[in-house]
């Protein structure tokens, strides 16, 4: 009893003393303040889905993580608008500021990257670098670019002629929804430019014409704020500098703090895979293949599932991707077309108009004029050539059953073994399977299924059969 009572309050003196370890540790953990860092996200090639997932989800993260600022480094040949917009949408309703840095030397930030650097609350580009040809392209891979002639003029009035007029008097006369895109980029890449008192004006020219400008230049022209060497160096200049976050004014004092990577996750990494237009377009071809196949051997199971699974992420990545309609319904008449020449060869007619079909449909799938949006011709070229492969040999094999003898002629037919596919009825009358064609036939006794035969004469279509054990 004695030995209880001690075990007690032994028991009891630790619990008190683990609960007010815990106590300590949660005040302490509350009270202290996280160490200060700068979270850096990268985003290299072209603006996606797959891009605009990850820079939300790892902005997200270092919000959540106490980082003071974050540094954007870019290299992009550009992207998507709505992919682009998404992003901007991101940086704009963020509580801390973002650094964008194009680098390293070499890099660009073209296109939709003009429109992301003009969005941040610092614009830095290592030497070596340039920015612009933003100009939008639309799906059809039509350009809406204005006359050289009024662009000039759009220049020398630009100190003299309020914004409204001069976007109205450069415009383009010719087709309406081109010029809507064209002046809805240009509104938006101003309104950007003035959010963050950069030059809007170039920053039209860059729309309209097309224009660039190295490092050395966007900083002279004040489109960005500094040239820096390195990180580090982005967050030394950036010091001391006043930016709006919102609608407050802060005051950056990053200099010296550790920068911390935001790697993308296995989602992002996994929608950069299949957002690839040649990763999706071979998804969808293997989709539509597999269910072929599993269609013409019902039971295989391997084709149906596999073929089911790769259809439904192909077409979930199309779904993502701007997708020509023309092109994908040319595709599948194509594909609808080379099946109905495998099932009914022709003289090759129906199989060279799949072919065709299917080429146009696989170069208009994608045809954006977006760099890295397009399929790689190489593997359209591939299958193509492998379509064409199937057909001359489906071609050959018609031919050469039009040359060979009729196996079916009386001669060859008698004496020709074959089994039987069920049992003869009460009249001996049956199917068999002979020189691999179904064949009605007749024997003078039962017969079970499976019982091996001979033929030993033919009437039309149908055949007198004697067990093959029995001479003829």
């Amino acid at each position: 009893m004695k030995r209880w009572k001690a075990l007690k309050g032994t028991l009891s003196a630790l619990s008190v003393v683990i609960l007010a370890a815990t106590f300590s540790g949660v005040a302490a953990a509350q009270t202290a303040r996280p160490a200060q860092f700068v979270a850096e996200v990268s985003l290299d090639g072209v603006i996606g889905p797959a891009s605009a997932e990850y820079f939300d989800d790892a902005s997200s993260r270092a919000v959540k993580d106490g980082a003071d600022a974050i540094i954007l480094r870019l290299d992009t040949p550009g992207g998507l608008s709505e992919s682009m917009r998404r992003i901007i949408s991101t940086i704009i309703g963020l509580k801390i500021p973002v650094l964008c840095y194009v680098a390293p030397g070499g890099a660009r930030a073209a296109s939709a990257g003009t429109y992301i650097l003009y969005a941040c609350q610092i614009a830095a580009m290592a030497p070596a670098t340039h920015l612009g040809a933003a100009t939008p392209v639309s799906l059809t891979g039509s350009t809406p670019m204005p006359r050289p002639a009024l662009l000039d003029s759009a220049r020398k009035s630009a100190t003299a002629v309020p914004a409204v007029a001069r976007t109205a008097s450069s415009t383009p006369v010719g087709d309406a929804e081109a010029n809507k895109v064209l002046n809805d980029a240009v509104a938006y890449i101003r309104s950007l430019a003035q959010l963050r008192g950069r030059n809007a004006d170039w920053a039209e020219q860059a729309v309209r014409g097309a224009s660039t400008l190295t490092a050395t230049e966007a900083a002279q022209a004040h489109v960005i704020d500094f040239v820096a060497s390195d990180a580090a160096d982005v967050l030394k200049q950036a010091s001391g500098r006043q930016v709006r976050v919102g609608e407050q004014a802060v005051t950056l004092s990053i200099e010296s703090q550790p920068i911390h990577d935001y790697a993308p996750n296995w989602r992002t990494n996994f929608l950069a895979i299949i957002t690839n237009p040649t990763i999706a377009y071979v998804l969808l071809l293997a989709g539509l293949y597999g269910l072929i196949l599993e269609a013409f051997h019902p039971g295989a199971l391997f084709p149906g599932i596999a073929g089911a699974i790769c259809l439904l992420i192909g077409m979930y990545a199309l779904q993502m991707l701007p997708v020509n309609y023309a092109g994908l319904a040319l595709m599948t008449l194509g594909v609808g077309l080379l099946i109905a020449e495998l099932v009914s060869p022709t003289i090759g007619v129906i199989g060279v108009g799949g072919v065709i079909a299917f080429v146009l449909g696989s170069v208009m799938l994608m045809n954006t004029n977006v760099p890295g949006f397009s399929v790689n011709l190489g593997i359209i070229a591939g299958i193509a050539f492998a379509g064409i492969g199937v057909l001359a040999m489906i071609l050959w094999l018609v031919m050469r059953a039009r040359r060979t003898g009729r196996p079916t002629s009386d001669p060859e037919m008698l004496g020709a073994g074959g089994m039987l596919l069920g049992p003869t009825n009460a009249r001996g009358e049956g199917w068999a399977q002979i020189n691999g064609e179904r064949w009605q036939v007749f024997a003078d006794s039962p017969l079970a299924a499976g019982s091996h035969v001979r033929v030993v004469r033919r009437d039309g279509l149908q055949l007198w059969v004697i067990p093959e054990s029995l001479s003829l």
